[in-house]
């Protein structure tokens, strides 16, 4: 028996995961207003938890062997285990998204330019939205309200109202 949004409820999380990425990686998507109303609340415990541990990074030494058998020691940052934690519940509830190739870019250029990122959604909430967000929440003193909704209108084919949702 269809729940909300007039589907099941495995098809509805498929959506809201669905509009989820795609509104955390291009910042504005057009759907319909239910949605759009339902997407909000999605998306915002997302970026909440993004919020909530993006600084928590550890340092981490690494000692490995050169060509000529010494000893190297090179330090490095990994998540700590709250941020780590985070990204995982974060990522069970997104798809996985990849860098989109350039139209005139060679294959060569696309694969140096995205070698080192394994999760661009994730990094991207986590290293550029996270950080932008906490600064705004520092600096008026309220956490949430992260995304905007603009009701547009009745769609032409069926009647139902759309709306434009993006990020703040």
């Amino acid at each position: 028996m269809p729940g909300k949004l007039g589907r099941t409820t495995e098809q509805r999380l498929a959506i809201l995961r669905n509009q989820a990425s795609q509104l955390l990686w291009y910042g504005k998507i057009e759907t319909t207003a239910a949605r759009a109303k339902q997407l909000r609340s999605y998306v915002e415990k997302l970026i909440t938890k993004a919020v909530n541990t993006y600084d928590d990074v550890v340092e981490v030494e690494v000692v490995a062997k050169d060509k000529k058998g010494k000893e190297v020691r090179t330090k490095t940052y990994k998540d700590g285990p709250k941020k780590l934690a985070a990204r995982r519940a974060v990522m069970a509830k997104t798809y996985d998204l990849q860098e989109i190739k350039e139209f005139h870019e060679k294959k060569s250029d696309y694969k140096k330019r995205t070698q080192k990122h394994e999760h661009p959604l994730m990094e991207k909430l986590f290293d550029e939205l996270a950080p932008k967000y906490a600064q705004r929440k520092e600096e008026l003193g309220q956490g949430g309200g992260y995304t905007r909704i603009y009701l547009l209108g009745e769609r032409r084919g069926d009647g139902s109202e759309t709306a434009i949702i993006e990020l703040v």
